[in-house]
């Protein structure tokens, strides 16, 4: 850090170097997350594919990201950053080469499904920027690494078409989105020999068992229980949307057996989360390694709002001022992407304001200001001048991307050896809140649509008043019994 106080971005050595290193990875898994979106055309003609059959695949994308979330989480923290990402990086890079060598929906469809699984690198990279930065410093560093890496998926969208048709011809896209499946694989080994997963000397704590996250107290127990359920709601959601009640590419015995086997696997989800506090039960954690899980639940409800409204409006945003404004689909997806391009400045502004003024403060002011956004993008008609359309809309962006900034720099701060299970059970948040707004889309006007994502935002700033703002110290204990406090503020 420079005597300023401002991080030097300039810098690659130290901890600046495993910021760049991780934004950069991150920025590669989002790259390879959405190769397919700006292609959807050229796929849908090469492989025949139906309208159906092509929501299919957007459908698929998403759907295994949820579980993959949690699950890197929980490997982040027992293995360590520096091995976990180079592990999804590189295996990630296989059902990336078998999409585009896909010559039927069959393969591109479980492709994409195990494509969902590099979504989940953006948990990795939040425990390795906790580990490097010092609490006045990690809203700001975790913002450049969200805000950064997020515009992969942006970068894809301007990036693959032209090297698609660099290429030229009905195989343009799959060399495309093969070029992207090679970087993964490339960097997954510059990633393993440039990083570590702590600084010299410092020590990475673990959680005591792995198989779910550890809770302090019995009422935490049943209150973590109650928060796996959306998620699990959200997966039962996408799978009707598969069945002959949505898209029909389930059958009803298919859709039926994956709701038994989403039911099996949450009962077996509670029993690993009792198995590993079952010590609670029998003597209480004691008071220096406390946390409270409700600051767990809070981020959860935040993110849903924020990310998830991202994700399920950047889907939507060409088409609606296409729509609205009878644009050209050229020139409205253009016009779209300045919410996806303010990820490079508002997310890290999120962390950054975060850092300076207090995080509940911060979340407060931008959650408030989240739900007059989608308040106000309610309103927009054909009767709107276009650029005030524009600017209501990058005015939103803002608030929505600087308040997932400001919602990771509390998440490192709550309880360190389970950084990576607190910040995937977030991230996987997100994806719930994109499932839950894009159905309710499906349903509804744009109006609607808008005015339940500001309800949702509004409810996300009453529980923010249960929130703790991070102080003192968190407590850690070393193998050898010894307690070591990490600054939290």
């Amino acid at each position: 850090m420079s005597e300023s106080g401002k991080l030097n971005l300039l810098s690659f050595t130290g901890k600046m170097k495993i910021l760049h290193m991780s934004w950069i990875a991150f920025f590669i898994t989002f790259f390879v997350w959405f190769n397919h979106a700006p292609l959807l055309g050229s796929i849908a003609a090469s492989l025949g594919l139906s309208p159906a059959e092509v929501k299919t695949l957007l459908i698929l994308n998403v759907a295994l990201t949820i579980p993959a979330r949690i699950i890197i989480g929980m490997l982040t923290d027992k293995f360590g950053p520096r091995i976990t990402y180079a592990a999804l990086l590189f295996i990630a890079s296989i059902p990336c080469f078998m999409f585009a060598l896909s010559t039927d929906f069959a393969t591109a469809a479980l492709s994409r499904f195990l494509l969902g699984f590099i979504g989940a690198g953006f948990v990795v990279g939040i425990r390795m920027v906790s580990e490097w930065f010092p609490a006045n410093e990690l809203g700001t560093a975790e913002g450049i690494y969200g805000g950064w890496g997020n515009f992969g998926s942006a970068a894809g969208a301007m990036l693959l078409p032209t090297i698609a048709l660099l290429f030229g011809g009905e195989d343009g896209w799959r060399y495309a989105v093969g070029i992207t499946g090679a970087m993964s694989l490339f960097f997954s080994f510059v990633w393993y020999k440039n990083v570590s997963d702590t600084p010299k000397g410092s020590t990475y704590f673990k959680p005591k068992k792995i198989g779910g996250m550890e809770v302090t107290s019995k009422g935490d127990f049943v209150f973590m229980l109650v928060m796996k359920i959306p998620m699990y709601a959200a997966l039962s959601l996408l799978t009707w949307k598969l069945s002959p009640a949505g898209v029909s590419i389930l059958s009803d015995m298919a859709a039926t057996g994956i709701y038994v086997s989403l039911a099996l696997i949450l009962v077996y989800d509670c029993y690993s989360a009792y198995d590993v506090n079952r010590d609670m039960f029998k003597k209480p954690v004691p008071e220096v390694e406390r946390y409270q899980f409700k600051q767990v639940a809070v981020l959860n409800i935040l993110y849903f709002a924020t990310f998830g409204s991202e994700l399920a409006v950047v889907s939507m945003l060409p088409l609606f001022f296409s729509e609205v404004f009878e644009l050209d689909m050229v020139y409205a997806g253009l016009l779209a992407s300045a919410y996806a391009f303010m990820n490079l400045m508002s997310r890290p502004a999120g962390g950054f304001i975060s850092d300076k003024f207090g995080r509940k403060k911060t979340l407060l002011i931008l959650t408030a200001g989240l739900a007059v956004g989608y308040t106000v993008m309610a309103l927009i008609d054909s009767t709107w001048p276009l650029y005030l359309a524009v600017a209501a809309a990058m005015a939103c962006s803002f608030f929505v991307q600087s308040g997932e900034g400001a919602v990771f720099a509390v998440v490192p701060l709550i309880k360190r050896r389970l950084t990576g299970q607190i910040a995937g059970m977030t991230g996987a948040y997100g994806n719930v809140g994109a499932v839950f707004y894009l159905t309710v889309l499906s349903m509804v006007d744009y109006s609607t649509f808008f005015l339940v994502i500001a309800a949702t935002a509004a409810l996300g700033f009453v529980t923010l008043f249960l929130l703790r703002e991070p102080e003192g110290h968190m407590a850690e204990v070393n193998e050898d019994g010894t307690v070591e406090l990490i600054k939290v503020n």
